[in-house]
């Protein structure tokens, strides 16, 4: 299904695109021929980024140095992007993360993680929403979330509440705006290491001496072009009666978590064990 005019024609805007999964996905979207605008807070990252994408594709990407948290200067940002033609996507990829003791967290750092990432989402998607609305533009938004937006999460709490805040908004966007032609989606991505995220959330004194995998019921991780080919399906027209919902891509991390955390264990037994465990036969 991933022939390479699919996204052709789509005007795609990722916020936070020029590191991490957004860049993945970026690249994937562009290889689609799809026309991508990024934008993020560094102008040498973007910068890099676009060449990257154009040395490798031939493709031209816009750039906009933003920061979401701004919701004006979020505002101005579409102002230039709209002068060259409207968008029919937005991902909202930007965020922030770190562990911390929550008793410990100051209220800077708690406002840096829900700044980014719930309020830099809310601004990115009115912003859209209004000018789609306004024009009868028919459009997608995609919400980059997490496990925590589901469950919780201990020691990530502002961004698992930013998250579960993202995932509230795409819910009940997706009744809102439903009757213009606008589609809200999410996905929910397992264990997909990146540079940046991965050294400040999985430190080795928390993955320990276990491998991460044992945590993931495929017991691998997962690849960065597979997260981006279900970023693609969903804002593609074949997804166009998707809206509303949360995709899980995790390899069944969450599963694996819910099973307790003696799962791991008892699939590591061996015969012997499971037949010690076996029911005693009724002499009745």
């Amino acid at each position: 299904m991933f022939r390479s005019d699919l996204l052709a024609g789509k005007r795609i805007l990722i916020t936070g695109g020029g590191t991490g999964l957004g860049k993945s996905i970026g690249l994937r979207y562009v290889a689609l021929g799809a026309q991508l605008v990024i934008c993020g807070r560094r102008k040498d990252v973007l910068e890099a980024t676009a060449q990257e994408f154009k040395d490798s594709l031939g493709a031209t990407i816009e750039t906009y140095v933003c920061d979401v948290r701004d919701a004006q200067a979020v505002e101005a940002m579409m102002d230039s992007i709209w002068q060259k033609g409207p968008l029919d996507v937005l991902l909202n990829n930007a965020a922030g993360n770190f562990l911390a003791r929550t008793e410990r967290l100051s209220t800077r750092a708690f406002d840096a993680i829900v700044d980014i990432v719930l309020k830099g989402s809310a601004y990115c998607t009115m912003d859209v929403g209004r000018r789609w609305i306004a024009s009868g533009h028919k459009g997608t938004v995609l919400q980059i979330l997490t496990q925590s937006a589901m469950t919780g999460m201990p020691f990530t709490v502002p961004s698992a509440m930013a998250k579960a805040g993202a995932l509230a908004m795409i819910r009940s966007l997706a009744v809102e705006w439903g009757p213009y032609g606008i589609r809200t989606v999410g996905v929910v991505p397992g264990p997909f290491p990146t540079e940046g995220a991965w050294s400040r959330l999985m430190p080795k004194e928390r993955i320990g001496e276990a491998p991460i995998e044992q945590g993931v019921a495929l017991r691998r991780m997962g690849e960065h072009q597979e997260l981006a080919d279900l970023c693609t399906y969903l804002i593609s027209d074949s997804a166009g009666f998707i809206t509303g919902e949360a995709v899980i891509i995790d390899g069944g991390r969450w599963l694996q978590g819910a099973a307790g955390a003696s799962a791991y264990n008892m699939q590591q037994w061996p015969d012997s064990t499971w037949d010690s465990l076996k029911p005693k036969k009724s002499s009745a």
